[in-house]
């Protein structure tokens, strides 16, 4: 394919240093606002133009129905990215079904994902993660606040989690109480026949449920999707 005589400019070099940035050390490709923040580009729609250019030139492919749907092909010097096939099958496009945090919020669905809009995923490469998990009914929740933040999981972070109604002392999950439509997250502990949440700030106190049975278990954290990075639990 044709490349421009006149070269990549800085700022199409800086895109795709983005790009490859984010596939080798995050696992899934940026987000529009994502590659303007790091390019230091305010507006989205230039973003767009300069994506649009790099895809005409045979740096990049693009899939407009998908969130994140850009692979990259070239790296800046124009060499072909190797196994780009590969990389593509390894992606696992997980659901955002919603916010969790510091404090209370929405209970998630059990089931059922395909209500939320397509575009409202995360994208996952499959080998993070263990082969059980990634093969487990997944989905993704945004952390607000800082609960957990000595657990190293942070405001604006995305934690994955896994679909279950029980929990062993020390994971990290999200649970609902009994008689409430809401969730937290916090590492939970049953002990001396109570039920204690314990939140990972040494500015706040645990939570101690007397009835066990009034406790249930949404899902367990298996990966935090750092601002950027990301790790498995």
């Amino acid at each position: 394919m044709a490349r421009r005589k006149q070269g990549l400019s800085d700022r199409h070099k800086k895109i795709l240093e983005v790009l490859e940035d984010y596939q080798v050390n995050v696992g899934y490709p940026p987000s529009i606002r994502e590659i303007g923040k790091e390019a230091d580009i305010s507006s989205t729609s230039v973003v767009n133009y300069y994506l649009d250019q790099l895809e005409k030139e045979g740096y990049i492919e693009r899939d407009r129905k998908v969130s994140r749907g850009m692979r990259l092909l070239r790296d800046v010097t124009g060499r072909l990215i190797e196994s780009v096939e590969e990389a593509v099958d390894n992606m696992l496009l997980i659901p955002l079904a919603g916010r969790i945090g510091a404090g209370i919020v929405i209970q998630p669905p059990e089931s059922g994902f395909d209500i939320f809009p397509p575009d409202e995923g995360v994208e996952v490469a499959r080998s993070m993660l263990s082969e059980k998990d990634a093969s487990a009914n997944l989905y993704a929740l945004e952390v607000e606040g800082d609960s957990m933040i000595d657990a190293m999981v942070d405001d604006g972070d995305i934690v994955i989690m896994k679909h279950t109604q029980e929990a062993r002392n020390g994971e990290m999950v999200a649970i609902r109480l009994e008689g409430s439509d809401e969730t937290t997250l916090k590492y939970f502990y049953r002990e001396n026949g109570h039920v204690r949440l314990q939140p990972a700030n040494p500015t706040m106190e645990p939570i101690i449920i007397k009835d066990p049975s009034s406790v249930h278990v949404q899902g367990k954290v298996v990966m935090v999707i750092r601002q950027m990075g990301a790790s498995p639990i």
